[in-house]
């Protein structure tokens, strides 16, 4: 008896990137709701990124603790850059990189010292698969995206349909998925463009999956409804192990919850919350190209120019600059004087669970990584696509072509820093289709129906919720048998 009863010990490693900790928060306080001792292992510098959430699941008995690793000396990061926001230059974020396969070694004395009952290690951890089997552990990988790009990945590495087209601008089909999906080279990142060129990135992603063949499977932040026939391709087709918890930002129900999420804002929620109660349901956009997208000041000039020319009413996060006089370049010539009252610009970091909540905002415009893509479908929401870099060209897909709750704005490069491709009269179109009309409509009546499932996934008895009690019943019975009651493992 002593063996069922006893409490699981789980511990979660996230890339130190807010794209990456902030899911990651969410599911380890989705396996402290089910009793299981959650800790979180990161850096000192990104402690205070979870300090409050950890907190505040400490307040209502919930089980959840932070673990402290270092990068070593001899990995060479400049002072202060323990994430990638900090690594912002192409230089440090390739030092960056190399320099997480140095905390294998801190990682290894900690799974030592708490033998844990499994690791959920981020993908770009490859060497975590090893660690965890050191100490007959169970590693679980964390993607941080959907079923849709993991299969459309996996297959483009398979059989590398991009080698059979004459140019970068020549579609092709990716092909063996259950819908047909067309890119072009354009669109594909570096290492999977540049045929038969090595590259270090390139090479850690062969490592990824490498690892993630050896390991006990991979966590989904999705939910079955949402891409069942990728769900059943990736287990039946490319006999893979996954379970599907999401949407994980599902977990934060009140506004202390979904405001305290990642960085703290740069703006009073209060204030942006009041300036949305004044507005009519579904009359403002939400434009936010997430944490890491950088755009030049003259896209941003394009960007503002076609929001006005929209005619909407907006809501646009925009990044800060290197200096607040950089910053302003982009900005038109009289336009927040015009835009007073129609338009709301947040600096920074903005509380973007709250915003997309709300219910006076009606589409989204988005860089369609993961994290946005996927709480823009829980608010029910209608998108404007404009993927930059990283899958978000594959998530693109999944929105406009088979779940069609979007738009593409036209983007066509994959590309780290972004020029000024992306013209006004395309941003107005695209803005006006998605907010205005009977394929609005249409769109948003779809996008609704999808935020509903959402819901129901994470519900009692529903997809998600039964497929995390299953992961957590598959880890206890793993736990059982590997460890036969030895005490150390309590």
């Amino acid at each position: 008896m002593g063996s069922e009863t006893r409490q699981l010990h789980v511990f979660f490693f996230p890339l130190m990137a807010q794209g990456h900790m902030i899911p990651t928060t969410d599911i380890a306080k989705l396996f402290a709701f089910r009793g299981v001792k959650a800790t979180i292992v990161t850096t000192p510098l990104n402690v205070p990124l979870f300090s409050k959430t950890i907190q505040r699941a400490k307040d209502l008995g919930i089980e959840i603790h932070a673990q402290i690793i270092k990068f070593p000396a001899e990995a060479g990061l400049p002072e202060g850059c323990e994430n990638l926001h900090a690594a912002n230059s192409q230089d440090i974020n390739s030092k960056f990189f190399t320099a997480t396969a140095m905390l294998q070694q801190p990682l290894e004395q900690l799974l030592q010292e708490h033998r844990p009952d499994c690791i959920v290690a981020d993908m770009f951890f490859p060497w975590a698969t090893d660690s965890a089997a050191k100490f007959g552990i169970p590693r679980l990988v964390f993607h941080g995206t959907c079923l849709f790009s993991l299969c459309t990945s996996e297959t483009m590495r398979l059989y590398e349909p991009q080698k059979n087209v004459s140019s970068d601008t020549e579609p092709f089909v990716i092909p063996h998925l259950p819908d047909q999906i067309k890119l072009t080279r354009m669109q594909l990142p570096g290492f999977a463009r540049e045929i038969n060129v090595e590259s270090d990135f390139g090479n850690l992603i062969v490592r990824a999956i490498e690892s993630e063949l050896k390991s006990f499977g991979v966590i989904v932040n999705s939910f079955y409804e949402l891409e069942p026939a990728y769900a059943d391709h990736y287990r039946n087709v490319l006999g893979r192990k996954a379970w599907h918890i999401g949407p994980v930002s599902l977990c934060n129900k009140d506004t202390e919850d979904k405001a305290g999420r990642g960085k703290k804002a740069s703006i009073d929620e209060h204030e942006c919350l009041k300036w949305l109660d004044s507005k009519q349901p579904n009359s403002v956009v939400y434009v936010c190209f997430g944490s890491t997208s950088e755009f030049p000041a003259s896209q941003l000039h394009e960007i503002a120019m076609g929001l006005e020319a929209s005619g909407q009413q907006f809501i646009w996060v925009v990044r800060k600059g290197k200096t607040e006089d950089a910053e302003e370049e982009w900005l038109p010539e009289g336009f927040e004087e015009r835009m007073k009252g129609k338009g709301f610009i947040i600096r920074g970091w903005a509380p973007q669970l709250l915003i997309l909540d709300h219910q006076a905002v009606g589409g989204f415009v988005t860089h369609c990584g993961w994290n946005s893509t996927l709480e823009g479908v829980s608010a029910g929401l209608p998108m404007v696509t404009w993927p930059v870099f990283a899958e978000q060209f594959y998530n693109e897909k999944l929105v406009t072509q088979i779940l069609r709750i979007g738009v593409g704005v036209g983007a066509q490069q994959w590309a780290r820093m972004v020029g000024d491709s992306v013209k006004r009269e395309a941003i107005e179109k695209a803005v006006k289709r998605m907010m205005v009309g009977e394929e609005a409509e249409e769109m948003r009546s779809r996008a609704k129906e999808l935020g509903k499932m959402a819901r129901r996934a994470v519900e009692q008895g529903g997809s998600s919720w039964s497929d995390l009690n299953g992961l957590i019943e598959e880890l206890r019975l793993h736990g059982s048998s590997s460890k036969q009651g030895n005490n150390i493992w309590h």
